[in-house]
């Protein structure tokens, strides 16, 4: 602190000039070491009705910041054991302290100081001695920049909850909560790059209600509904990691696809994704094979290799062994030979 700071005369009366926000006024932390100009200030300050909280140097500063939170903190530069270059700087690797704007109160004008405060992380600087009108100003403008930008970040915070649920909604088929057929396809073109990256197989499960038309046409189309809603979920439990995927391949048939699995792992969850759906113990009066829902289920498996039709081969392989499970007596799991090309 200078001779020249204690000459600055209390700053005039001008009229009340509310915070942002009228039910909460800013708190505003003053860091100084000259007692006389942090008292100058406080008055000042809590005039314009601020909150005020005071510290008499850089380290006092940061335990306070921690403690209180301030909505701006306003900084002389020079004071001793750390001095408020060196204060903003540690300031801007607290949590918080970067977003929080620092106005920071100089004697030094010349360039290099001016630019170093900018550099440290400062919002912006008032000379001494000070011109009250143009700190208030800056004060109100920096409060209220701090302000917009938390209202932005915010709005941000929404606007990206509601694009994951968009996201959501156009990836989902709308009565049975599993995947839909264009999220299917782009997570099968997806997983089949990855398979060919990592050489590693990919596996998919092809499932079909048995005798759902009739089921549909004697139970009635609502029943219908809650059937397959009931299928996709013991289906999509037979599914063990984040990765595997079901999606609703059309009317009454699913698809489950499984990234890095072999043939073995591949019949593994068709199985449990019969039983599964077997424990659910729908009546199906109409069925030719039980007297309760059932699937059919084709695995077919696919090792990884540049074949521009690769996934449609794995789809076909999968279909084939879904019909010679039909034609074998339907409820049950058949698989298809390996594709390679």
């Amino acid at each position: 602190m200078t001779t020249e700071d204690r000459n600055n005369k209390h700053p005039p009366q001008e009229e009340d000039i509310t915070d942002i926000t009228a039910s909460d006024p800013a708190l505003i932390l003053i860091v100084d070491d000259d007692i006389f100009m942090r008292k100058i200030l406080m008055r000042y300050l809590e005039r314009e009705n601020y909150r005020v909280v005071e510290a008499a140097n850089g380290l006092e500063a940061l335990k306070l910041f921690q403690e209180c939170q301030p909505d701006l903190i306003l900084l002389d530069a020079v004071m001793p054991v750390l001095d408020g270059f060196e204060c903003c700087s540690m300031l801007q690797k607290i949590p918080q302290g970067d977003y929080t704007p620092i106005l920071i109160i100089t004697a030094l004008e010349d360039r290099e100081s001016v630019d170093r405060a900018y550099e440290v992380g400062a919002s912006d600087y008032v000379a001494k001695p000070i011109h009250w009108a143009v700190l208030r100003h800056r004060v109100r403008h920096l409060l209220e920049q701090s302000n917009l930008r938390q209202k932005l970040e915010s709005a941000n915070r929404r606007l990206a909850v509601v694009v994951r649920e968009l996201q959501r909604l156009v990836s989902i088929d709308g009565l049975t909560q599993v995947a839909n057929r264009r999220c299917l396809d782009e997570y099968l073109e997806q997983e089949f790059k990855r398979s060919c990256r990592e050489k590693v197989p990919i596996s998919l499960v092809l499932c079909d209600i048995d005798f759902f038309k009739k089921y549909n046409d004697n139970y009635g189309h609502q029943e219908g509904d809650l059937c397959l809603q009931a299928v996709a979920q013991s289906i999509s439990k037979a599914t063990n990691r984040p990765a595997d995927l079901v999606a609703r391949y059309g009317g009454e048939e699913f698809v489950i696809v499984l990234p890095n699995t072999d043939q073995e792992g591949g019949m593994n969850i068709a199985v449990k994704a019969t039983e599964l759906v077997r424990s659910l113990q729908l009546p199906h009066n109409y069925s030719e094979v039980a007297p309760y829902v059932t699937i059919s289920c084709g695995v077919a498996t696919l090792f990884p290799h540049q074949h521009t039709q690769a996934i449609n081969l794995l789809l076909k392989s999968a279909d084939r062994a879904l019909y010679v499970a039909k034609a074998e007596g339907r409820n049950c799991v058949r698989q298809s030979d390996i594709v390679n090309d």
